[in-house]
């Protein structure tokens, strides 16, 4: 979820590397196309296409009165607002599970609201900015893993007068915010679930972490270091955004904006093109990890960032365990990693590049899944691919192979895999964040949640990023989510067929299409879908990470929230809104499916929020359960 806002400079992460790194307004052919074809024009074409592609295919998904009579909905639909708490149906109840800096171990120091810790005290406790998340059931145990993406620093650090770090502690501090934890939970008689400690399961994973490398990648050059000459273990994660899981109950973190954490101690330092492309500079965003670790200057260690941005496998139940780093699946800004078992039982991996004119891609393993049997090379060995979108509504996943792309190896096309898909031209999108696939019909949704430089500026490596097919709005403000069913049913085809299954809008401000598809109204609206998540009855939750000054585009939005649509009628229902500022994220459920959890992140992050806690306490990201009132099943 890149869009957020850094309330520092009140930039969100794309809009700081654009700063650093400023994209051209146009170039050679973007006039040409003027000339030729004007933007305006060429939108009218998009949505004339016919209706299977776009608008078209919008309009057969409005509920009508049948529909709203066998509706699969078990809520009432909710209004927005802008309460500085959670708001769910009538009949649902929530509670906070875990929150940022709760310990995980008796030792631990409970959560100081006036410090906010110290590193010492970070290291052993629930860390911060929760996302992606899986609930693990270990015999009569429950597993919650959590991704901790980031920390806002005028929070972490809100005890020092600038609200900047200090001291080094302040630095490892928010460090050791970042990464993930594993913490088991559990459910009293009373019905209230919490933080089990001091149990052997609970773990942190930091950017301290040593990892093993896999795949095509490991020991490349572009992946040996100082400090790792065979260029086979890199050294932590963080920025996890999203998440998948495997068959064999293994979790995956996706490595998103892992190029903010770089820096050069000399400010001229001029990085590689390579580095550029995925926003490495010689500034970061104010952590200031190189003062404390020298690996974090990219002047002295160039090689250092190809080590991130992969898709992490963890084993929760293993706590001794290495992390693995999966190459196979590219290394891009991942959002999630949406893990299919396809019917010849080849596993495929459904992947976002979550940065404005990025593009969407599929891993498709070599080997077959047999439950039992060795899993180990179904991540590492296979075929990544990027795909390519028509206005007609049909598309097609373009293998990324060295002789394709005119890359040296594989290994090559593994860490620049942004670069990959660019030379095969393949369709950039208004930045692809979590994707899912139904688990009821062979159909699979990415949403793509907003993309202000769409038809204005070619994305950070110069591909042009036209209106049209699955992106038919110029300066697109509220997002959409877009879905393709594999030819045949066969998520290993190259080929498929795409429409959008909503177009997130305005309808008491806007018209035409600002205003959303036929299924978004006054009472549903919202902006910028960004997490997505398939129940195991088919309803498609949603969850936003979008504008929430309930003000001018966006008024009548309120505060982020989370929907749910039923994919077979289009209809789509409001069912929770978060506090002030947050964003809302990630969601599991417990094994007898009568808990959801939820993940709140960053309430707060202007300072207009004191959620959970109330009173003047400091806002923390944490992880709420929702259960149903009648004890009813919740997914």
């Amino acid at each position: 979820m890149t869009d957020r806002i850094d309330h520092s400079e009140e930039l969100s992460f794309d809009d700081y590397d654009e700063q650093l790194n400023p994209k051209p307004e146009e170039n050679d052919f973007d006039r040409v196309l003027e000339v030729a074809l004007t933007r305006r024009g060429l939108l009218k074409g998009v949505l004339a296409v016919g209706s299977v592609a776009t608008l078209g295919s919008l309009s057969t998904l409005v509920p009508n009165e049948a529909v709203a009579a066998t509706s699969r909905f078990a809520f009432s639909p909710i209004d927005a607002n802008t309460l500085d708490d959670i708001t769910v149906p009538p009949g649902y109840s929530s509670q906070v599970v875990a929150k940022w800096g709760d310990p995980l171990w008796s030792d631990g120091a409970e959560f100081d609201h006036a410090t906010r810790g110290t590193a010492a005290s970070q290291a052993v406790s629930i860390g911060d900015n929760i996302d992606g998340m899986e609930v693990f059931a270990h015999g009569d145990k429950t597993l919650l893993v959590l991704n901790n993406e980031y920390t806002n620093r005028k929070i972490i650090w809100g005890n020092r007068a600038e609200g900047a770090s200090e001291t080094d502690d302040d630095v490892n501090k928010g460090k050791m915010a970042h990464g993930l934890t594993v913490v088991e939970i559990s459910k009293s008689a009373t019905g209230e679930w919490g933080v089990v400690k001091d149990s052997p399961y609970n773990r942190r994973v930091t950017p301290d972490t040593p990892m093993e490398m896999t795949g095509p990648a490991t020991g490349h050059d572009l992946l040996k270091t100082a400090a790792d000459p065979a260029g086979t273990t890199p050294l932590g994660t963080w920025n996890n955004c999203g998440n998948g899981q495997t068959p064999w109950g293994t979790y995956l973190a996706c490595e998103e904006n892992f190029n903010g954490y770089f820096s050069a101690a000399d400010e001229d330092h001029k990085v590689s093109p390579e580095l550029k492309r995925y926003g490495v500079s010689s500034k970061d965003w104010g952590y200031g990890w190189a003062k404390v670790d020298e690996r974090f200057d990219v002047s002295k260690h160039p090689t250092e960032p190809n080590r991130f941005g992969y898709v992490v496998e963890i084993d929760p139940r293993n706590p001794d365990a290495a992390p693995k780093k999966r190459s196979a699946l590219g290394r891009f800004k991942h959002e999630n990693a949406e893990l299919v078992l396809n019917g010849d039982g080849r596993v495929v991996v459904y992947m976002g590049d979550d940065e404005r004119g990025e593009f969407l891609y599929r891993f498709v393993s070599n080997g077959v899944y047999a439950p039992g049997g060795d899993t180990d090379s179904l991540l590492e060995d296979g075929k990544l691919y990027a795909a390519k979108f028509h206005d007609t509504g049909a598309g097609e996943w373009l293998e990324l192979t060295p002789e394709a792309t005119g890359m040296a190896s594989m290994a090559e096309v593994c860490v620049y895999t942004r670069q990959a898909a660019s030379a095969l031209g393949a369709t950039t999108m208004d930045r692809p964040e979590w994707v899912s696939a139904n688990p009821t019909a062979p159909e699979v949704y990415c949403a793509l949640t907003n993309n202000k430089n769409r038809g204005i500026k070619p994305n950070a490596g110069g591909d042009l990023t036209p209106v049209g097919g699955p992106n038919p709005r110029e300066k697109n403000l509220y997002g959409q989510v877009v879905r393709w069913r594999p030819n045949g049913g066969d998520h290993t085809s190259n080929g498929f067929a795409w429409d959008l299954f909503v177009m997130a809008g305005n309808p008491k401000v806007k018209n035409g299409l600002e205003a959303g598809s036929d299924n978004v109204s006054e009472a549903n609206m919202f902006n910028s879908p960004d997490g997505l998540k398939f129940d195991s009855n088919g309803l498609l939750w949603i969850q936003t990470d979008g504008n929430y000054s309930n003000e001018g585009d966006f008024e009548g939005h309120g505060n982020n929230q989370m929907l749910a649509g039923d994919p077979a009628t289009g209809e789509i229902r409001r069912f929770l809104v978060g506090p002030n500022e947050c964003e809302v994220t990630g969601m599991t459920w417990s094994a007898d499916k009568r808990t959801m959890f939820v993940g709140i992140q960053h309430p707060g992050e202007r300072g207009n929020s004191h959620w959970p806690d109330g009173g003047d306490a400091v806002p923390r990201s944490a992880v709420i359960a929702i259960t149903r009132d009648d004890g009813g099943m919740m997914g």
